[in-house]
């Protein structure tokens, strides 16, 4: 079973014994409805459970838009945004975007909108934060002034999996991403390794969704991505658009296996600029909670995603057994994504394609392979495989 496939944006094909594939039982996968620039258009107009947006504005208003800015296809997306916002009379002078922490300016490439203004968040600035309220277990929630006083706040985030939120967007692209240091610095290393459950949020979700009813109505654009840079989805609408949005991420992202693989091979695809080194991880560990320990796990992507001081304390030691421990006293940046990687080297045997020289993914405790050839060698030693597409977007768990 020949299967033709894209790493990052470069073709390959592979080939799979049949009898020994690991199917992922999931719903079936349809393709997107039309552009990102006609589903955005459409779920403006047609809100979840909400009339169009722009019967909510009046001209004049000070727009903050909260935006997530590795989100594919951004110009597109934001042109219809600012299109539907200008059919209110709102003008782009009038709107602020705000990105998160670290966020390059790149992401303004392509857009064909001026006028508006744009602020990465600062949260160790004290003036750009304002209080918004104390929630019932006590926390002074501290928010980016520009969502506290703007007059209307829209959410513009993709939805996905995420191992300290449960999943992203909505609520959680507002908290903790937009609130002070100490808050930040409070949840940066939580990491939960178990599937996220719909049915019963997290701490920090939950802690999220509670802010965003002090906050008042912000209005979320949840973005469900497809394959490689495509969109496969668009919901807008009020804060309980929310679940709707989870409901539409799991049937396009989510599903099981049934029997652990011996090898799994986790792909990466779409434009190598957006990936990051926790995308890395995150496809690691979809394929290790369904891998045998002891397995395989080659992880293949065109990307070499900037490592930052975890990255390298996890090459300055001689293996993962003790990266949890040094992790969580020193705290980097990347605290998350290391943590995951770890987990999924310390039993499992990892393999890594990608950009990085070779001696950096020997130090990042896995085998440096660059070609079809030699990931085919790999899946032909034997054994059961599984074939993972995007699996730094799918949430696979046993069953």
């Amino acid at each position: 079973m020949t299967t033709p496939l894209f790493v990052g944006r470069v073709p390959w094909s592979l080939t799979f014994p049949e009898r020994l594939s690991v199917p992922i039982n999931r719903a079936a996968i349809t393709p997107p409805t039309g552009t990102a620039a006609e589903l955005m258009r459409a779920a403006l107009e047609k809100p979840f459970g909400f009339e169009p947006l722009r019967r909510a504005l009046t001209p004049g208003d000070r727009i903050t838009v909260v935006l997530d800015p590795l989100l594919p296809q951004l110009p597109a997306l934001l042109g219809e945004l600012f299109a539907h916002l200008a059919s209110a009379g709102v003008s782009s002078e009038t709107v602020s975007i705000l990105t998160p922490p670290g966020t390059a300016a790149s992401w303004i490439e392509g857009l064909t909108v001026t006028g508006f203004r744009s602020e990465v968040h600062d949260p160790a600035d004290a003036k750009n934060l304002g209080y918004l309220a104390s929630t019932v277990a006590g926390r002074r929630v501290y928010l980016n002034r520009a969502i506290i006083d703007g007059d209307f706040v829209i959410v513009l985030a993709g939805r996905g999996y995420d191992p300290r939120l449960g999943y992203t967007g909505a609520e959680t692209a507002l908290f903790p991403a937009f609130s002070n240091v100490e808050v930040r610095d409070e949840f940066a290393g939580q990491v939960v390794l178990s599937a996220p459950n719909a049915a019963e949020p997290g701490p920090i979700q939950a802690e999220a969704i509670e802010i965003v009813k002090l906050l008042g109505l912000p209005f979320f654009i949840q973005v469900i991505e497809g394959e490689g840079d495509a969109i496969q989805d668009v919901i807008a609408g009020l804060p309980d658009s929310s679940s709707e949005g989870i409901r539409r991420q799991d049937a396009r992202w989510r599903g099981t296996v049934t029997d652990d693989a011996d090898t799994a091979i986790a792909v990466i695809s779409g434009d190598p600029s957006r990936v990051t080194f926790l995308d890395l991880a995150k496809a690691a560990l979809c394929a290790a909670r369904v891998v045998r320990k002891g397995g395989r796990i080659a992880v293949l992507t065109e990307a070499s995603p900037e490592l930052g001081d975890g990255a390298r304390l996890l090459r300055a030691i001689d293996g993962p057994e003790d990266a949890k421990k040094l992790l969580g006293r020193l705290k980097p940046s990347d605290w998350v994504g290391c943590r995951l990687w770890a987990f999924a080297a310390k039993s499992r045997s990892l393999f890594l394609a990608s950009g990085y020289p070779h001696e950096v993914v020997e130090e990042l405790f896995a085998t440096s392979i660059r070609t079809p050839n030699e990931v085919q060698r790999l899946i032909d030693s034997g054994g059961s495989v599984l074939f993972i597409p995007d699996a730094h977007k799918t949430m696979l768990t046993p069953g």
